[in-house]
């Protein structure tokens, strides 16, 4: 599997709708259906990667270390895979491809050992069983929030035009990240997911610019919350790759 196309499948995951009111436990990060994730379960996962990064030798200087996800990505990744398995069961969606954990870690550069790790690939390995819909034209404000998103970024030249953007990111990659954040958002509606406060809202990038710039994202969970967190920053070791917008 071509790595580009590994970081896609990953992040064209699932925009979920929260179908319940209040629902929190001390504890408890996210709920999806009658299962829980607990703060315990994202503690263990990044301590031990903080353990398997302080193991690991300094890269060469001038290359890039390791990067630990933060608390909110290592939420998300555990919600969707949650998702994709009882979509899974109740549909019978049978995966296409098998991704292995040095793959996704060869992406990260994180221990292929490491239970998050492990945790992905068997996500990303779910998720190519997914039907993901055809592809779909990008409304002009689909369009102009892609851009929007590249200019805070930096990424997308401030004296270039909007129509010149929009003509170059008006591809079949964006139209079939829109598509398939459309259809799993309808799917996963299905399923009740709440996510703690502390986490809201809870993005999980489908498209990006480069690492950690996120072009299209889907919303996991309630919009948002007027509770303060400080979730969003990296743990010491930051965040995972996605796939960039040609």
């Amino acid at each position: 599997m071509r790595a580009r196309r590994l970081v896609a499948a990953a992040s064209l995951v699932v925009g979920l709708v929260a179908l319940s009111g209040c629902r929190t436990e001390p504890g408890v990060a996210a709920y999806v259906g009658d299962q829980n994730i607990t703060e315990n379960t994202v503690d263990s996962l990044l301590d031990e990667l903080r353990e398997s990064s302080a193991s690991t030798e300094t890269p060469e200087l001038g290359g890039p270390g390791p990067q630990l996800p933060s608390r909110s990505e290592v939420v998300g990744t555990l919600v969707l895979g949650e998702v994709c398995d009882q979509a899974s069961a109740d549909q019978g969606y049978q995966p296409r491809e098998r991704v292995e954990p040095v793959q996704v870690a060869g992406q990260l550069g994180l221990p292929p050992e490491s239970e998050y790790v492990r945790q992905l690939a068997a996500l990303y390995t779910c998720l190519s069983g997914l039907p993901m819909g055809d592809s779909v034209a990008p409304t002009e404000q689909e369009l102009a929030e892609v851009i929007a998103a590249g200019r805070t970024a930096g990424v997308i030249p401030a004296d270039t035009p909007d129509d010149v953007v929009a003509g170059q990111l008006d591809g079949p990659q964006l139209r079939e990240g829109l598509a398939s954040r459309r259809v799993l958002a309808e799917a996963a509606g299905e399923y009740d997911v709440t996510v703690n406060p502390r986490y809201r809202p809870l993005e999980f990038p489908v498209l990006s610019f480069s690492p950690g710039v996120a072009a299209v994202s889907v919303l996991l969970g309630e919009p948002g919350s007027d509770a303060v967190t400080d979730v969003s920053s990296p743990e010491p070791l930051p965040p995972t790759g996605a796939d960039q917008v040609a």
